[in-house]
């Protein structure tokens, strides 16, 4: 049996659940997530925890199993807890503002890039060099930093651009004072 599938999901007393044909709801007091379920998969609902099971030992019913069981240990916490994601912004003149729901980056381009929040999630910006993702869906919220992230990817030479927050990037010798003897 999966290693990951196999443990009980644990719910708190603020966190509903409901399951319909083909579909699992969390509710909780950040919001409302739904997950569509295939119809390999079990989900049996008790009063304090979830458990997934699957229909047989196949290999594909396997991987189902592990992924079904994080993907809704990933909604209660979402629903509970949420995810958030921290980007830093490193070089001169680099920055960011938020304006309302606008996030506005400088990263030495010609023109600012502007990005609208999409619905579910929220950026801030606490300082200039530093943003932060917000939001209750784990994927959604990696997706928009990971967006925000490839406007400027850090480069390997002086390291400048958006990078997470511990993120490590390995920095390139530059060329060094060759001399050119002919």
């Amino acid at each position: 049996m999966s290693r990951v599938g196999k443990m009980p999901i644990s719910l708190t007393e603020n966190v509903k659940v409901k399951i319909e044909e083909n579909e699992i709801i969390v509710i909780g007091p950040m919001g409302e997530l739904r997950q569509e379920l295939k119809s390999e998969i079990n989900v049996d609902l008790s009063e304090n925890e979830i458990i997934v099971k699957r229909e047989s030992d196949s290999k594909y019913h396997k991987s189902l199993h592990g992924l079904y069981r994080t993907l809704i240990a990933n909604m209660v916490k979402g629903v509970t807890e949420g995810y958030t994601k921290t980007l830093e912004i490193i070089g001169v003149g680099y920055k960011a503002v938020k304006k309302g729901k606008t996030l506005e980056l400088s990263l030495g381009y010609s023109h600012q890039i502007k990005m609208e929040d999409p619905l579910g999630i929220e950026t801030v910006v606490p300082n200039p060099t530093t943003i932060i993702v917000k939001g209750i869906d784990k994927q959604l919220v990696g997706e928009i930093a990971a967006r925000i992230r490839s406007k400027r990817p850090p480069e390997p030479y002086k390291g400048k651009g958006i990078r997470y927050r511990g993120e490590k990037v390995r920095k390139k010798v530059g060329k060094a004072g060759v001399s050119a003897a002919f």
